[in-house]
């Protein structure tokens, strides 16, 4: 199978594999290549689906500046790991946590010297855009977390193994506020569905990403969790070890980590 072949299978397959993304896919971040060269012969990046809107305005313009062919493939952190670990062809990348580039950087998948954290996100509790509440706040132990979720459900990504999730619990778990709502978390196959769920009333509330509410009609952020109570919330990104076009890779890669695109994802929430 060429590698157009093998990229059009992978990204069927994961979507089977997560059917809650596959059936908002029309209302948020669908997981598919970006508009773009697609023909097998450009540099493939494998990236958390969480930077979907940032990356694909920051490929297009490099695209059509530098005349470059460049395939976005976007997806759980996870699953793109274990799809590289498997043999896909990816040339870059960038995980929603460094445990995932860990995890391909121990089995020497990944091209150790080249690794760098793009950037930093924010952990926040997604609401109803016509829930009555003040301004934005700063959660602590004494946030009403119990009363937000009501009869639930909460929804979060899976602790085990999503970043998102992770870090969730482990805000929620620091705060002491992990007891009030363990039994009424309904996991979501990542961030973006959880805040879909929640824009269409399926759930009163959601840990995400900041930068995942962000456009979402009937949704908005109604609390921000403290930087303590989580591990950092970084992007690392890096090369494969097989990547096929490795030069334009790390022309793409330095190009991602330079002041210019910094910028561009500076306006799109990330830090």
């Amino acid at each position: 199978m060429d590698r157009r072949g093998f990229l059009g299978g992978l990204l069927i397959g994961l979507a089977s594999s997560f059917p809650a993304l596959r059936s908002a896919v029309a209302q948020h971040h669908a997981m598919q290549p970006a508009p773009g060269a697609s023909d097998g012969r450009g540099v493939l990046v494998f990236a958390a689906a969480t930077l979907k809107p940032a990356l694909d305005a920051i490929v297009s313009a490099y695209r059509n500046k530098q005349g470059a062919e460049v395939t976005l493939a976007y997806g759980p952190s996870p699953a793109l790991a274990k799809q590289i670990e498997n043999g896909a062809p990816a040339d870059i990348f960038i995980s929603a946590d460094p445990i995932w580039m860990d995890y391909l950087a121990e089995k020497r998948l990944v091209r150790r010297h080249t690794r760098a954290d793009l950037v930093r996100n924010v952990l926040v509790l997604a609401g109803r855009e016509s829930q009555a509440s003040a301004a934005s706040v700063v959660i602590d132990s004494a946030f009403p977390l119990a009363q937000v979720v009501g009869a639930g459900p909460l929804s979060m990504c899976n602790p085990a193994d999503h970043p998102a999730g992770r870090y969730g619990k482990a805000s929620l778990e620091a705060l002491g506020l992990w007891d009030s709502v363990a039994n009424k978390i309904a996991i979501a196959d990542n961030p973006q569905v959880a805040v879909v769920m929640v824009a269409r009333g399926d759930a009163p509330a959601a840990v995400v990403f900041v930068t995942d509410v962000r456009g979402v009609s009937g949704a908005r952020v109604l609390g921000t969790f403290p930087e303590a109570s989580h591990p950092p919330i970084v992007y690392p990104a890096a090369l494969t070890m097989a990547a096929p076009h490795a030069d334009a890779a790390e022309r793409l890669l330095a190009h991602l980590r330079s002041a210019e695109v910094r910028a561009l994802f500076d306006d799109y929430g990330y830090k």
